[in-house]
């Protein structure tokens, strides 16, 4: 469904009106090959900007998960993905948008039991792959965040998928009150990450925060 505002309108937009906008940053924050290209699957007008979760969103992408199905390690009704790509290297991108600070701040889950368990067992063992040192419960505050943490670790390291987690931040959108640059946003996570644990960890090099100034979108839009 089209979007009126926020994360999910600039994205919507930037994917399927200026893709190099979006392009252009992500390849710059993964230090990807010059001349890599970035294929989107997802959110696209000609699909009524239809997002995916669940195993709807490994068979969009194409992945295999060889070594551990999906339903061992979340339950249904798991992350909706804002934004699905792929780029001519062969690797796949999850895309993450915000544009304003409090979107980072996520009630905790209110899963069935049976279903919090399963997602409680799944951020214990990425918690402890990833910040092993920190005892706070990753269910709770920021727990958005770390649940996407959880699905690129459960892709990269348990069933060895080339998968890169892209968080993406629309800068300038006054409409929500967004940061109005790069260093709030940079502030914001800082703080995120601190609170869960996570310093330099196994799977750093395939998260990224990816910056874009909505002033660089033609103002028509």
């Amino acid at each position: 469904m089209k979007a009126s505002r926020g994360s999910q309108k600039w994205l919507q937009i930037g994917v399927n009106q200026y893709p190099e906008i979006l392009n252009s940053a992500i390849c710059a924050s993964a230090k990807l090959p010059v001349g890599t290209k970035i294929n989107w699957l997802s959110p696209l007008a000609a699909e009524n900007y239809a997002e995916y979760r669940d195993q709807a969103f490994i068979n969009r992408l194409g992945l295999k998960l060889r070594n551990r199905p999906l339903m061992d390690f979340w339950p249904p009704r798991g992350p909706m993905w804002d934004g699905l790509a792929v780029t001519s290297t062969g690797e796949v991108l999850l895309v993450e948008a915000k544009a304003h600070i409090p979107e980072m701040v996520s009630p905790a889950s209110k899963a069935s039991p049976a279903s919090l368990q399963l997602i409680e067992e799944g951020l214990a063992e990425t918690r402890a792959a990833l910040a092993p040192r920190t005892t706070v419960t990753w269910s709770g505050t920021f727990y958005q965040y770390s649940n996407r943490l959880a699905h690129l670790y459960f892709l990269r390291t348990l069933n060895n998928e080339k998968v890169r987690l892209v968080f993406l931040y629309f800068v300038g959108d006054a409409d929500v009150s967004g940061p109005k640059s790069r260093a709030e946003w940079e502030g914001a996570i800082q703080v995120t990450e601190a609170y869960l644990g996570l310093g330099r960890h196994k799977l750093s090099s395939y998260v990224h925060h990816a910056f874009v100034d909505l002033n660089s979108f033609p103002r028509e839009t």
